[in-house]
């Protein structure tokens, strides 16, 4: 069993022992700027030879990192765009198709296949991967392009590859020093040196304390952070977290114990973990996530279940997905430094 110790939060050699990680956290922007600029002379050279070729038919994410890039450009490709995690491509794929591949650590098998199979068909290669890697040297060719990469940080990654899509008119806007900004902006306001009465990340890992959380996100980007802090949220606490749309987390809600105001909270059986619903809200307002959002916050409020939301005002949506995944890790290494086992 274990219990949480809020001032750990604020205790120097606590904070001391978990430096690394929260380290590591505080780099992101960057990691970022580091990735674009060491990038910045192979997208200039692959946008003007781009300048030269027709408009690829379709664009193909290849790998299993291939979901971030489909979140940010399925709603926005002028042209055909599938994500392909798999170790191979679609049948169709050829010569006028267009073949993207993030590949932060270089390493996968499975991508370098994919990757090999690209270039045996003839399709434009752009890889964004560590040179030398594996997948580098499987994408080798005279339509390929690497993007180098050094830091085996995903969104850095990523934030590389849309630069060069959006340059080529194939993907939204996604400028590095704004992704960059927003990565510093929750790096400040989360630091492990910025009080527990002022930190939204320490206070959000006392609220995950004795939760089970629900973390939702209403728009395509902010329901993929909402998946990858509920996955945090796990390895950090080794407790259930769930994220879904809402009629996947409306019925965990429903199903919750009116609370009990007379609950003695340090009896036996006072110590229940109760559902807890995370919204993480990117600006994104239409008709329908207005209408699930009211859901799941009026049965939260039917059912006394507790409701908390992270915010980001990021220019663009990339960076807005940037801040709410990493204001959800801060929180969840929190929640790791707080629970003793006991």
């Amino acid at each position: 069993m274990s219990w949480f110790d809020e001032s750990r939060l604020d205790d120097e050699l606590a904070l001391g022992a978990a430096d690394l990680r929260l380290r590591t956290l505080a780099e992101s922007g960057a990691r970022v700027r580091r990735e674009a600029g060491d990038a910045d002379q192979a997208i200039a050279e692959v946008v003007a030879r781009s300048q030269e070729q027709a408009r690829p038919r379709a664009v193909i994410a290849a790998g299993p990192d291939s979901r971030l890039l489909r979140a940010v450009l399925e709603p926005w490709c002028p042209v055909p765009f599938v994500a392909w995690p798999g170790q191979a491509l679609p049948g169709w794929a050829g010569s006028l198709d267009l073949v993207v591949v993030l590949a932060p650590d270089g390493g996968d098998t499975g991508t370098a296949s994919a990757v090999a199979e690209a270039v045996r068909r003839g399709c434009q290669v752009v890889a964004a991967c560590p040179p030398g890697s594996i997948v580098a040297e499987h994408a080798a060719g005279r339509w390929s392009t690497i993007l180098p990469t050094t830091t085996s940080d995903q969104l850095a990654t990523a934030v590389v590859m849309l630069t060069y899509l959006h340059q080529i008119g194939l993907g939204p806007s996604a400028p590095p020093e704004e992704v960059a900004e927003s990565l510093d902006a929750v790096a400040t306001a989360c630091s492990p040196h910025r009080d527990l009465a002022v930190n939204p990340a320490k206070m959000l890992a006392i609220a995950l304390a004795d939760a089970n959380p629900l973390v939702w996100g209403g728009s395509v980007l902010a329901a993929r952070a909402a998946r990858r802090v509920a996955e945090s949220i796990r390895r950090a606490s080794g407790r259930t977290a769930l994220a879904g749309d809402a009629e996947h987390l409306l019925p965990v809600i429903e199903a919750a114990r009116p609370r009990d105001v007379f609950d003695d909270p340090f009896s036996d059986d006072g110590g229940e973990l109760r559902p807890m619903l995370l919204v993480l809200d990117d600006g994104a307002d239409d008709i329908v996530l207005r209408e699930h959002r009211g859901r799941l916050r009026a049965a939260a409020d039917q059912r006394g279940v507790r409701v908390e939301t992270v915010s980001s005002e990021a220019g663009c949506e990339v960076a807005r997905y940037a801040s709410l995944l990493l204001s959800g890790t801060y929180a969840s290494e929190y929640l790791r430094l707080g629970l003793i086992e006991g």
